[in-house]
């Protein structure tokens, strides 16, 4: 490309037609030909009189001008000419587009694009072929012409993960197969990793090397730790530099469900540090529901921290059988039990019956044997809802009949009648070890200490089911702690005491560890190899390069070991993991984590990625020309006198009227058509309330997920549009929720409004306000509605008719519930000729679709959905509670469908199948 004047040209040779223009200013001065002057006697007859047509001897010279200009813009606009052009120097040859792709520069990814996208512009114009090369998932480099890579950049995207020394190794050996040398450009993310100096050392061995990498450091923030009470948060940005402040906001659910930010804090990089940490003291029930931290600015996986187990302190109640004698603190059977669950547990206290209603996590029965049927059932019921029952044996357990004859639907195994005492004063053996557990057991992998014995001990009955239910056992063989599910709980029994009266393992560290491998324990100390060993967690969402959550789909299972010790990558993927009833957050950045700033050889040029935008001037420099003819037809038929001064200005105003209005269309405008175009999409306004908006585009997903499932409609992902900005062409159904404090739209979005309602549209308007007031204006809602409906051109309009189509249109419905129900949903009202026709069971209303709904059951909060396709928001009570969720959710179908299809069930030829669905 050729710069001139700051303005680039694609085709600069095209400029030399200006030499022309001189040329061409002589052959116009020569049109019309200049007259020849004759003397002629009889020419004074003439003399007085007037000819209403004249014609100029000679063009003026402000018409050659503006027939130069026209041919000048001509020119210049075939050239090419482009503002703002690329200052790089163009090389020759193959060119490789080397890109980390690493959450480090996730945040600046789109500038990266752009810029990437200019390089290929211009190599596109220098004929070179083009590879590109990302560090953390390598490919073979394949040389193709730029076109053929633009196109894929929308494709690209960074992975959570920075380049490991196995992929670094692959992109060598990769480089080594191709035959000729090729420069390189780098778009380095500013972290150092290994074997970076290799590869370096690879590409310079081909070619020039050129490094672009933005002037911001990246920043991550570290596993949030939990510790006395309290939430440690560190951020590390990569090297020193001056004071900077971050925020960092703790993301959860409030308790309507609906995700938000439920704190944040700001922390200080001094001067010269490359950490800066806080302390938080959150209340327990605030802390439970913070599911990441983010820093606020910065979109990359090194930017969010995932939070699992570790910042939830466990609810345990603890329950003990009643001795009749007194004794000292260390006698009490709930002593050690006591001990080992206070630095990561809150108890919860009272009797049985108490404690239910608060739902704790984990209840503890230590020699309990009797127990009224009503706590029986209670807790029976609790533990079926996914309540983990732990069982302890003791002297009470062992004198009951309890489960001798047939099993307790509260107990894993049959028990026999007393206990059995081996290694004690009155007994002939010795006290019993622990055997290896076994494969299958959640305590597989923990080291059994060789001091650890068993004295006395609850013998379980022979059972079919018992060898399934064992996960630990004595040396011989007898089960020490079995476990059977119940619903979708658990019931696990220890079959010696919680304190130290018939065993050493209330002593024993290996204590502690069972306890955390059956979730008794809160996870929030960090976990070890040893912890693990033996156990497999299941991916449940994953994490990519920005830091968004997706679900896992089909990935396999990871080793416990593995999980905190591998290296993150493509076979391990940050995210959420499972085992059991435990989660683990494996994130981007650990304890560990140093971010290291890359330092490059000297020999290596680094360049900024701020990307210049350049602007073609070609269409408007084209468009100028083509108006500058226009004009010169004009000016040229009004010099000739064949053209009046009203004719002149009507042929002026003409032109300008047939020049097109160019209006800019932005790279979000055609994204935002892209997306709402390429498949049907369902449309909600926004109002300016973030849990409105929230439920809305929640519930219209929940009603898109209904309509995949159930008809032939597959919607995409629901849209929230802007009236003042947004195209709602594109949109059959919009969804408007009412909210007392949403702004009165502009007038130029009340015109886009009343032409969609003309164009086929339809509008659901949805006050939200049954549960406290009926249609019209007696609620802050309802007045509301009246003020952003009055400019809108809306027919007159009454309830929902018994015929209406809509009642019809895919579900036979005569009630249109919400979360709310009882109020009345108003449509187009019916034309007054309407009759029914005689033997048909509704009106013959063929042509008429309401192209408003309005109504106050809140539709969307129904309807609303989370990512998983869980309800969000309750509706009623019981059984009476979903079935009004089905009919808002049929009454959803039903509106849907009537805006696809019009009134199309109003064709008689449906006449005999509807009279037979409503048994006529």
């Amino acid at each position: 490309m050729t710069v001139l004047a700051g303005i680039g040209f694609t085709a600069p040779w095209v400029l030399l037609g200006l030499l022309t223009l001189p040329i061409l200013w002589l052959i116009l001065r020569a049109v019309p030909p200049a007259p020849i002057r004759r003397m002629f006697p009889a020419v004074t007859l003439l003399l007085g009189l007037k000819d209403d047509e004249s014609v100029s001897d000679r063009t003026p010279w402000w018409l050659l001008l503006l027939r130069m200009l026209a041919a000048a813009a001509i020119i210049i606009g075939l050239a090419g000419p482009v503002l703002n052009p690329s200052r790089d120097e163009t090389g020759t040859g193959p060119l490789l587009l080397v890109l980390d792709a690493s959450w480090a520069g996730a945040t600046r990814w789109s500038a990266t694009l752009d810029q990437i996208d200019t390089q290929l512009s211009e190599a596109g114009r220098a004929g070179r072929t083009v590879a590109i090369l990302r560090l953390t998932e390598p490919e073979e480099p394949v040389f193709q012409a730029a076109e053929a890579w633009r196109g894929r950049l929308p494709g690209l995207a960074p992975n959570p993960w920075q380049p490991t020394a196995d992929q670094l190794s692959q992109t060598i050996a990769a480089l080594d197969e191709v035959e000729s040398g090729f420069e390189t450009h780098w778009f380095s993310d500013r972290l150092d990793y290994a074997q970076h100096a290799g590869l370096v050392s690879a590409l310079q061995a081909r070619g020039d090397v050129t490094v672009y990498q933005g002037a911001s450091r990246p920043i991550a923030i570290l596993p949030a730790a939990y510790q006395d009470g309290l939430i440690q948060l560190t951020v590390q940005r990569a090297g020193p530099g001056p004071e900077e402040r971050v925020t960092v906001l703790a993301q959860g659910r409030d308790p309507a469900g609906t995700a938000r930010v439920l704190h944040s804090v700001d922390l200080t990089f001094e001067a010269g540090e490359t950490t800066a940490q806080i302390e938080l003291a959150l209340p327990s029930e605030l802390r439970a529901r913070i599911t990441r931290f983010e820093i606020q600015g910065q979109r990359s996986a090194g930017a969010v921290t995932l939070t699992d187990d570790s910042l939830r302190r466990r609810e345990v109640a603890l329950i003990a059988g009643t001795l009749n004698r007194e004794g000292l603190e260390l006698l009490s059977p709930l002593h050690y039990l006591t001990q080992v669950l206070i630095p990561t547990a809150d108890f919860v206290d009272g009797g049985l019956l108490e404690v239910l209603p608060a739902n704790p996590d984990v209840i503890v029965l230590s020699d309990v044997a009797q127990m009224s049927d009503t706590e029986e059932a209670g807790l029976i019921e609790w533990v079926e809802q996914g309540g983990l029952l732990l069982r302890f044996a003791g002297p009470r357990m062992a004198a009951s009949d309890l489960g001798r004859d047939t099993e307790d639907t509260l107990l894993p195994a049959r028990l026999r009648s007393g206990g059995r005492s081996v290694g004690g004063a009155m007994s002939w053996g010795e006290a019993k070890t622990l055997a290896p557990f076994p494969e299958n057991s959640p305590f597989y992998g923990l080291d059994i200490p060789d001091d650890v014995v068993v004295s006395t001990q609850v013998m379980a009955q022979p059972d079919p089911n018992l060898a399934d239910r064992v996960i630990a056992s004595l040396s011989d063989g007898t089960p020490l702690v079995t476990r059977k599910a119940l619903g979708l709980g658990q019931v696990v029994l220890f079959h010696v005491t919680a304190d130290a009266e018939w065993s050493s393992l209330p002593l024993s560290g290996l204590f502690v560890e069972m306890l955390d491998r059956l979730a008794v324990a809160s996870a929030a100390k960090s976990r070890q190899e040893a912890q693990l060993q033996g156990t497999t967690w299941e991916p449940v969402q994953i994490m990519d390069g920005f830091g968004a959550l997706s679900d896992a789909g089909t990935l396999v299972g990871v080793d416990g070991v593995q999980l905190i010790s591998g290296q993150i990558g493509p076979d391990l993927r940050p995210g959420l993991y499972e085992s059991g009833k435990q989660k683990l957050a494996l994130n981007v950045v650990s304890e560990d984590t140093e971010l290291r700033p890359l330092v490059w050889p000297a020999n290596v040029p680094i360049k900024g990625q701020e990307a210049s935008t350049e602007t073609p001037l070609s269409g408007l420099l084209l468009s100028l020309a083509l108006i500058l003819l226009t004009i010169d037809v004009i000016a040229s038929l009004a010099l000739s006198g064949r053209l009046g001064m009203t004719r002149v200005a009507a042929g002026v105003l003409a032109a300008f009227l047939l020049v097109p209005e160019v209006q800019a269309q932005t790279p979000e405008d055609t994204e935002f058509a892209l997306a709402a175009t390429h498949e049907l999409v369902l449309a909600h306004v926004l109002t300016g309330d973030a849990q409105v908006d929230d439920i809305a585009q929640a519930g219209l997903r929940g009603l898109a997920q209904t309509l995949f499932y159930r008809t032939s409609v597959e919607p995409a992902e629901p849209i929230g549009v802007d009236l003042e900005r947004d195209e709602l062409a594109f949109f059959p159904l919009l969804y408007w929720p009412i909210s007392p404090s949403q702004p009165q739209p502009s007038a130029e979005a009340y015109a886009k409004l009343n032409a969609y309602l003309r164009s086929g549209g339809m509008i659901l308007f949805d006050t939200r306000d049954a549960d406290i007031a009926g249609f019209g204006a007696s609620s802050p809602n309802g007045r509301k509605l009246q003020q952003l409906a009055a400019p809108l051109n809306i027919p007159a309009l009454e309830p929902i008719p018994r015929d209406h189509v809509l009642t019809r249109t895919f579900y036979l419905l005569q009630d249109f519930p919400g979360r709310y129900s009882g109020t009345e949903v108003w449509v187009e009202a019916a034309p007054l000729d309407a009759e029914q026709i005689e033997g048909m069971p509704f009106r013959n209303l063929n042509d008429n679709v309401t192209p408003v709904v309005i109504g106050g059951n809140d539709w969307a909060g129904a309807w609303a959905v989370d990512r998983n396709g869980q309800a969000l928001l309750p509706v009623g009570r019981g059984y009476a509670g979903e079935r009004q969720r089905e009919l808002a959710n049929r009454f959803g179908v039903n509106l849907v469908m009537h805006v696809l299809t019009g009134n199309y069930k109003s064709d008689q030829v449906h006449v005999p199948a509807l009279l037979d669905r409503l048994g006529q």
